[in-house]
């Protein structure tokens, strides 16, 4: 069974950062982001995901 959202966690993981740090960018907590990618990430929550990650990479404060 292929995992669900494998290139997000793919590109989470290329970023150096780690789930729980992208949830906390994001505002949620932790738990949530990982019941998130247990499925399809809908269009808003990828870009969440996504905005959090870039604004991470540069150094910049994230409000998602």
């Amino acid at each position: 069974m292929k995992k669900a959202n494998i290139e997000i966690r793919n590109a989470i993981s290329e970023s150096g950062f780690t789930q729980w740090q992208v949830a906390e960018a994001i505002g949620i907590n932790a738990t949530t982001l990982t019941v998130w990618l247990r499925t399809p990430l809908n269009e808003s929550r990828l870009n969440r995901v996504q905005l959090a990650l870039r604004k991470m990479k540069k150094g910049a404060e994230v409000n998602v």
